[in-house]
């Protein structure tokens, strides 16, 4: 049988992005393998033949799994295989979910698996963007229901202008990292990094990346109805709603509405806190079940209608909380469209860590730490990208207790992880560079309060614990998390929302930046896109309310700490030539342990000759440093030193002017017997004898480069007869008897 291959190819920033499928995997309901440049991920969406029983949500799992082999790698540890995803292939797998969950229709509830595998790897063609690309054409393919298809691109800035899918030369230039997908007439997701990029510069490249969208998304479309002709696709199945009869949900509304319109009316006058807005809401909801149930008895001898009854309830007060945003302008917390709510920080509030603060934005409160230590405690990379270490880390923890819960302490899981690394991104242009702050920094958000946007409160409290550190950050960063209400024309904006608001809203929009620009932007939309009037809109309303907060903060700490905490290390940071890095070291690391023995210093060497020294004592440092300098010191010919006569020979001296350490022997020369004075010597013993301290003057080296000194030159150069001061040597100061 002849095997039906489908290809088709579409150019995409100046290289071939390819759609294949009918080759590979084809017992999922659909498989693409997409190739762009010499990136290649094999992307398949399956689902179950039946819906999950139980459940009042869409299953779906999205899978992003990095084959080291495709960046010719062999994992890292002692199990050489793949183990648990990365940080980053979790970052891309909530990548591709994000755009294509609100797509699906909100009754479906079968599971849902899609899989990118990445096969090989371009570094210019980045592999999750080309992942959005397949998981949408693999939806398309197969039969189950998807309102697609989506695209998604790159945009870079480079010299003011976007680029889509920059490359690794471009991404040098670049100050924006940006991703975005959509559909065809609306922006879905947004997600960015950036240097402090202005508002309207930023959606400049959002609309740029939209406009290269609809280009892709027109060429899945294509691919799809060509492979239906070739029975590579499959049509697409209807999905049953369940409703109540009219009547029923008439007799529902009737009851529910004017009890939940008088509860959302005295929530937004008393502004009640979380907990006690959600008591009195759960008994409005059990009062009105109880009036239904006394009007209509049956309704509770069948468990299904009981459950779309509670579904009915749930979206009456839905459309009721909507309705008085969008008429009346009035939160249910009673809040205005654009107010935030009461802010407090703090700073110090750990007594013995290097920097910590505590940010509280009503009933959102989080607590960040500052931890600095060497170097050497960055974080090793072990995945498809470039880099291969990172020292700047931002963890983010959410426990059950932040929201009134008890239930188990689990690892970190997807959100755990992609509202640090947003945090992370936020502040990332701010840190100083390892030149400048010659540490490795970890910042840790402890969630103890939430009640929307933990990550912005995590950006927020990042840079108070930065700044209490003594962190010398370029500028603070601050974050706030955006809403939305659409209907129809009527568009309503919401800054700074809580969770019921986020639930009941169509998008969740997070923008931090500093007050020049935006450093970190995250989109997710549940409706069918934005355009964008309403993302203009959104960035500029979002600007003010980061300032309204940057204000607040900056009441308690207005820049960062002149000296680091006493607790942290110090640090001391030289370069040195690299072939001079085996003075430092000696055979087999025997110099180096003895130095970290002697002072109690830890001390990394890299191997472009960069020497980093950290101690919890300044004197330790100091007496580590004067040791490396030591040995690490270049003779300069034409300069005099004091050194020490180490043995006396017929012909001259041999003196050391740069000292030893622990057993190894120092830099030493040969004074000849003619330059030991100005007058004739008969003898070496009438001028020097061994342990004697002398000032000799570097003259250069003999054929064999062996260092020649002048005791005679010295003279003349300083005037000074003879020198019996070892205290003037450099290095560690040693009684002769030592010596």
């Amino acid at each position: 049988m002849m095997q039906r291959v489908l290809r088709k190819t579409l150019s995409v920033a100046g290289r071939d992005l390819t759609l294949e499928t009918g080759r590979l995997a084809k017992q999922a309901n659909g498989a693409v393998m997409v190739t762009y440049g010499g990136t290649m991920v094999l992307v398949t969406a399956t689902a179950s033949a039946e819906p999950r029983e139980g459940i009042d949500f869409f299953p779906l799992t999205v899978d992003y799994e990095e084959r080291l082999y495709a960046a010719g790698k062999i994992p890292g540890g002692f199990i050489k295989r793949e183990g648990r995803p990365s940080e980053k292939a979790i970052l891309s797998a909530r990548l591709i979910d994000r755009p294509i969950r609100p797509l699906f229709p909100k009754s479906y509830r079968n599971d849902v698996h899609i899989v990118a595998t990445v096969m090989s790897v371009d570094q210019d063609c980045p592999p999750n963007i080309v992942s959005i690309i397949g998981a949408s054409a693999a939806l398309s393919l197969a039969d189950i229901p998807f309102d697609g298809p989506i695209g998604a691109v790159n945009v870079g800035l480079v010299d003011n202008k976007p680029i889509i899918n920059p490359t690794l030369d471009e991404q040098e230039k670049n100050i924006l990292h940006l991703s975005v997908a959509g559909t065809s007439t609306a922006v879905m997701m947004v997600e960015a990094g950036a240097k402090e990029v202005p508002e309207d510069v930023m959606l400049q490249c959002i609309i740029h990346g939209h406009e290269e969208i609809k280009r892709i998304v027109d060429f899945i479309n294509e691919f799809r109805v060509e492979a239906l002709n070739m029975g590579l696709a499959k049509e697409k199945p209807e999905v049953l709603v369940q409703e109540l009869e009219p009547e029923q949900a008439a007799q529902v509304r009737g009851i529910a509405t004017p009890l939940l319109e008088e509860v959302i009316k005295r929530s937004s006058e008393e502004r009640w806190a979380k907990k006690e807005r959600e008591q009195k809401f759960e008994e409005v909801r059990e009062k009105i079940i109880n009036q239904i149930l006394e009007g209509q008895p049956e309704i509770g001898e069948d468990v299904n209608v009981l459950k779309l009854v509670k579904e009915l309830i749930g979206k009456i007060e839905k459309e009721l909380v909507r309705k008085m945003v969008l008429e009346k302008g009035i939160r249910i917390d009673g809040r205005t469209l654009e107010e935030v709510r009461p802010i407090s920080c703090e700073v110090g509030v750990l007594s013995r860590t290097h920097g910590s603060g505590l940010f509280n934005r009503g009933e959102t409160q989080v607590l960040t730490v500052t931890t600095l230590g060497p170097v050497s405690d960055e974080q090793i990379l072990d995945d498809l990208g470039v880099d291969e270490t990172k020292r700047y880390m931002h963890h983010y923890n959410f426990p059950p207790y932040s929201v009134g819960e008890a239930r188990p302490i689990r690892a970190p899981g997807r959100r755990e992880i992609g509202h640090g690394a947003l945090a992370e991104r936020a502040l990332e242009p701010m840190i100083p560079s390892e030149k400048e702050f010659p540490y490795a920094i970890r910042l840790v958000s402890e969630v103890l309060g939430s009640n929307g946007s933990t990550s912005m409160g995590s950006v927020c409290g990042s840079t108070l614990a930065l700044m209490d550190a003594g962190v010398p950050i370029k500028a603070p960063v601050t974050g706030v998390a955006m809403g939305l209400i659409k209907e129809n024309d009527q568009v309503a904006i919401l800054t700074d929302i809580q969770g019921v608001e986020d639930a009941f809203g169509d998008m969740d929009f997070k923008v931090a930046g500093t007050e020049k620009g935006i450093t970190a932007l995250q989109m997710d939309i549940k409706i069918d896109g934005i355009d964008k009037p309403i993302l203009e809109r959104a960035l500029e309303q979002a600007r003010r309310g980061r300032l309204h907060i940057l204000e607040k903060m900056l009441e308690v700490i207005p820049e960062p700490r002149k000296e680091l905490s006493p607790y942290a290390p110090k640090m001391i940071a030289i370069n040195i030539e690299p072939d001079k890095i085996r003075d430092i070291i000696g055979p087999g690391g025997k110099i180096i342990k003895k130095i970290i023995e002697e002072t109690g210093v830890s001390i990394d060497v890299e191997d472009d000759g960069r020497v980093f020294i950290a101690s919890a004592d300044a004197v330790a440092g100091q007496k580590a440093l004067k040791i490396i300098q030591a040995l690490t010191q270049d003779i300069e010919k034409g300069k005099v030193y004091n050194g020490k006569v180490t043995r006396v020979t017929d012909y001259g001296a041999f003196v050391e002017v740069v000292p030893g350490f622990f057993g190894m022997p120092g830099k030493e020369g040969l004074v000849h017997i003619s330059q030991l004075s100005n007058e004739r010597v008969e003898r070496v013993e009438d001028v020097v004898r061994e342990g004697d301290y002398i000032l000799v003057k570097s003259i250069g080296y003999d054929p064999q480069g062996r260092l020649r000194l002048s005791r005679k030159e010295a003279l003349n150069q300083t005037g000074s007869p003879r020198s019996n001061q070892p205290s003037n040597r450099v290095g560690i100061n040693r009684s002769r008897k030592q010596r």
